[in-house]
């Protein structure tokens, strides 16, 4: 097995310090904690986004300057991908009749103006995750690679990993909501769930995982700058979920988000580094297929 000073010695890079290394990883802590926690204080006094408008705004800024500067990486392929993706998640929107999207900075409600936004947000992420990926990123996209039934065969695992975990997930929203099932339509449920999936999964799985390993990939060796933006998109990513409850019951906002990031983050952020985006799409995209169906 060779080790990481010996890949990073070949690529031509030396191993960073050990406080370079610590000192890179924290400084990136500190800047998503004062987001979370200055966010959460100014809430208590003032009218705020939300957590996951913050977060998805800078990561979509991060990856248009990452779009500005290696767009020459992009391929014609990974173009049509990532606008592709965009047109859908754009279009579809409209049409949805069981996903509804919180306000937008708390502006844009609904209808056209949401759908441009989320379309546009996700082409650009998808766009900047696939330069990443094409300068050596760790996560891959199969949809941009090769043959589409390659695509489709990581959207088929990673929905059947995920499927019994959406179960599980499905009677869990109804317990802690007191809810019964309420059947939907299984196509409405189908294509409602592409919103979520497509869309968290391109912002924080490939452009804010990807925006992250840029970072630490300067003082760590790759596969653990890997690692660590992985951990801290799974951790992002499942906490921005948590607006109200950080400002209601902060203690256990935390302590939800640790079990949540544990049973379904951590699955996805190991679908997306050990096999692909695609994979981890088709996990999270069954989780909310299963809840839409069951009316929750």
């Amino acid at each position: 097995m060779v080790s990481d000073a010996a890949t990073l010695e070949r690529s031509g890079r030396k191993a960073s310090p050990a406080p370079a290394r610590w000192w890179a990883l924290g400084a990136l802590v500190v800047v998503l904690l004062a987001v979370f926690v200055g966010r959460t204080a100014l809430a208590r006094t003032q009218e705020m986004p939300r957590l996951s408008d913050l977060l998805d705004t800078l990561t979509v800024l991060g990856s248009a300057a990452v779009v500005a500067v290696d767009h020459r990486r992009l391929t014609r392929r990974d173009w049509l991908v990532g606008l592709g993706v965009g047109l859908l998640i754009g279009v579809q929107l409209p049409f949805a009749t069981l996903f509804r999207p919180y306000p937008w900075f708390g502006v844009l409600r609904g209808g056209a103006g949401q759908a441009i936004v989320r379309g546009a947000y996700t082409a650009v992420a998808a766009l900047g995750g696939l330069a990443i990926a094409r300068g050596g990123g760790p996560v891959r996209v199969r949809l941009a690679e090769g043959p589409w039934r390659r695509a489709l065969g990581s959207l088929l695992l990673g929905a059947g990993v995920g499927l019994p975990l959406a179960v599980l997930n499905a009677y869990a929203n109804a317990y802690v909501q007191g809810r019964a099932f309420a059947w939907q339509s299984p196509l409405a449920a189908a294509l409602d769930a592409l919103q979520p999936a497509v869309v968290e999964e391109a912002l924080y799985r490939l452009a804010f995982l990807g925006l992250v390993w840029l970072v630490l990939r300067r003082t760590w060796p790759e596969r653990q700058a890997a690692y660590l933006a992985g951990a801290l998109s799974a951790l992002v990513h499942t906490y921005y979920h948590y607006s109200d409850e950080f400002l209601a019951q902060p203690v256990l906002a935390l302590g939800m988000g640790a079990v949540m990031g544990l049973v379904w983050g951590l699955p996805l952020t190991v679908l997306a580094l050990r096999r692909d985006l695609d994979a981890a799409v088709g996990f999270h995209w069954v989780q909310d297929a299963a809840r839409f169906l069951v009316g929750l």
